[in-house]
């Protein structure tokens, strides 16, 4: 059984969702939260995205680290070696992120 952070019973085809999506967002792009939640087919589902990524299962095929906030920031607590290590993979995606925060405008995926 998978639960969320409230320690409710998530049903796992969410997660799997979840990470269908983050799986297509491309090299060199980042999507929010929100957005990743909307394509899995809830637009509430922004923090359960949030606990899927922190729990992400293979993190060598789905991507946590290009999902941001809505307003482009990283996250301060990126579960896979913290900030930087985010800032540092999004910079080798070829993605500029300034003062912890990416430009939306410039690397948002657009499905």
């Amino acid at each position: 059984m998978v639960y969320n952070i409230y320690g409710d019973i998530m049903d796992k085809s969410v997660f799997e969702r979840i990470y269908d999506v983050v799986k297509q967002i491309p090299r060199g792009k980042v999507a929010t939260y929100g957005q990743v939640a909307l394509l899995a087919g809830n637009p509430r589902w922004a923090r359960v995205v949030g606990y899927a990524l922190h729990v992400n299962p293979d993190p060598d095929t789905i991507p946590c680290y290009r999902v941001v906030n809505r307003e482009g920031r990283v996250s301060p607590a990126f579960a896979f070696g913290g900030e930087n290590m985010q800032v540092l993979m999004l910079e080798g995606d070829g993605i500029k992120v300034t003062d912890g925060k990416v430009d939306l405008s410039v690397c948002q995926w657009l499905p």
